[in-house]
């Protein structure tokens, strides 16, 4: 008996129950993944306080996971978890770009580290792609640090 089998209370699951128990379990973590980045990007609410998180380089690491997984599984996904995976990191990397070249909400007091704020909001006068006036220049070396192309 396989060590996933142990779960089942009757019989053991067949080659393609398994198969499919299997594909949905990797549909859940590549979504609960994209999830968690969303969330540090700023683009989902935090489930329990309602408030948007903005913390860039903890949804790089978690984009990050994602591109080595499909790096590593290469040649093995079913054309459906391929889509998936493909159609989530794309999501994710628009998202990363759009929320890196928008300036960070309530930045010109801020310090170092993941801000929080209700809706992020561009300064007057600041141009798409340059710091608004009296960014802090750590601030604009940590966007420049992070404005991977896609």
């Amino acid at each position: 008996m396989d060590m996933d089998d142990t779960h089942a209370t009757e019989q053991p699951m067949s080659g393609s129950e398994r198969d499919e128990v299997l594909s949905a379990r990797f549909a859940q973590m590549v979504l609960q993944q994209a999830n968690t980045a969303m969330l540090l990007l700023g683009k989902t609410p935090h489930p329990q306080t309602g408030r948007t998180l903005r913390d860039i380089e903890g949804a790089q690491m978690f984009i990050d996971q994602l591109e080595m997984l499909e790096a590593k599984t290469q040649g093995n996904l079913t054309k459906e978890e391929q889509n998936l995976l493909k159609q989530t990191l794309l999501s994710l990397h628009m998202a990363f770009v759009e929320v890196v070249q928008s300036p960070e909400p309530g930045e010109a007091g801020s310090t170092q580290g993941p801000a929080t704020s209700e809706t992020p909001q561009k300064p007057g006068g600041a141009s798409e792609g340059e710091p608004a006036p009296g960014t802090p220049a750590s601030e604009v070396e940590s966007r420049k640090k992070f404005s991977k192309k896609y």
